[in-house]
């Protein structure tokens, strides 16, 4: 609660009021003050009064009129997307891929900044990369009121270390946070990328309206993310859902896995092995162009083509490959008692619904529980679009709560 309002005061009642017309505006688009009066239960007075506030705040504006209904046209509001913006980036080995985002979710502009071989400081190759997404956007640095910056692995609460991460070069100083905090001038947050595609999926995708589910990702390397309660579940070090070490029966033992950037569920199940299984089944596995490592186009060009022609060799393939996911995801099944699984990353997408039905099949023979396995629905820059909602979150509870500003 804001300082200087009690329950049930006309301050607190009013900002309360505002809050939920602009959440209708989010969701709806432009309103007439009669139906945010409908929507709220306001009377037309009252709405009325919120909307002239609201305006004069610089929160909503006026758009047009709704003068293709029957009887007099009525003016239409809408949310002021342009009060505030928020940056997300998507940071791999090989590029910091940076994002602007309106307060109503849209992206304005982006920026790819490639880094393979790059000898600059983490610090500038992410203020560069921020830069060229703001510049995109028409828009200058003091504009963005948030970062949330996406990475492999978790940075340690209690160290503020990088963890699970080896194969992220310059990322592992201890003064790395420190750096990059006196070189943006906005709050800055860090989370896992596989969680923040978590947060897409339950905001905007296949997990709305679930509170309980994990997203298995598979690209460069298997993930998972863990959403409880309707919370992101990071365990104490933030190293939760790095199931990629995950040891699996009838395989052998990986030790020293963090040395070795590995695991058992990683050697079985990770996106090298496709090609292998392929080849074990006399299918050709040639290299292939697409985005990602060359193993990920590889494994997307097999799968894709098995999920376009199951069966044959084709059909072994997928099956194989459901055999090797189920074998790891039964373990956190087992464990969690999830009300659904989704299933995200591209290698994972390119097996499309024969994959998701063959696992869901050896999952339903290896888990005592069934949860539903459904497709992810956030396929476009899934962890970029994951770092503006975190972003877009937090940001909205600030700029759309009035009692900061009422009197």
């Amino acid at each position: 609660m804001a300082s200087g309002t009690t329950p049930g005061t006309p301050s607190l009642l009013r900002a309360m009021n505002d809050r939920a017309a602009l959440e209708l505006l989010l969701a709806h688009g432009p309103l007439s003050r009669t139906r945010i009066g409908r929507l709220t239960g306001l009377s037309k007075p009252t709405a009325s009064q919120l909307l002239a506030r609201l305006e004069a705040a610089g929160l909503v504006v006026a758009t047009g009129t709704d003068g293709g209904r029957p009887g007099p046209s009525a003016q239409l509001y809408a949310l002021n997307a342009a009060v505030a913006h928020v940056a997300g980036l998507d940071v791999t080995p090989e590029r910091i891929l940076a994002g602007v985002a309106d307060l109503a979710g849209e992206l304005v502009g982006s920026f790819e900044l490639p880094t393979t071989g790059s000898t600059d400081p983490v610090a500038r190759q992410v203020t560069e990369a921020l830069d060229g997404a703001v510049k995109a956007a028409g828009l200058h640095r003091g504009d963005v009121h948030r970062v949330v910056i996406a990475t492999p692995g978790a940075f340690d609460p209690h160290t503020g270390r990088l963890r699970y991460a080896s194969h992220l070069p310059g990322w592992h100083s201890p003064a790395l946070l420190d750096e990059l905090a006196a070189a943006l001038p906005m709050p800055v947050e860090y989370e896992n990328d596989v969680n923040l595609v978590a947060i897409a999926e339950q905001r905007l995708g296949a997990a709305r309206g679930h509170e309980d589910f994990v997203l298995l990702w598979n690209e460069e390397g298997l993930g998972a993310a863990l959403v409880l309660g309707g919370r992101l579940h990071r365990g104490w070090t933030g190293g939760a859902g790095e199931v990629g070490f995950l040891p699996v029966p009838g395989h052998p033992l990986v030790r020293r896995v963090t040395r070795a950037n590995s695991g058992g569920y990683q050697e079985l199940a990770g996106v090298q092995v496709v090609p292998r299984l392929a080849a074990g089944l006399g299918l050709e596995t040639g290299p292939a162009a697409g985005p990602g490592s060359p193993e990920v186009a590889a494994a997307v060009a097999l799968l894709s083509r098995a999920a376009a022609s199951p069966e044959g060799p084709y059909l072994g393939l997928l099956q194989s490959y459901a055999t090797a996911l189920a074998t790891g995801l039964a373990s956190l099944v087992a464990v969690l008692d999830p009300e659904i699984v989704v299933l995200s990353g591209a290698v994972i997408s390119a097996g499309g619904e024969p994959l998701r039905e063959l696992l869901s099949a050896e999952l339903a023979e290896l888990a005592p529980s069934r949860p539903r396995l459904v497709t992810g629905e956030v396929s476009e820059r899934p962890v970029l679009r994951g770092a503006l909602e975190s972003a877009l979150g937090t940001t909205r509870d600030e700029v759309f709560d009035t009692s900061r500003t009422s009197h």
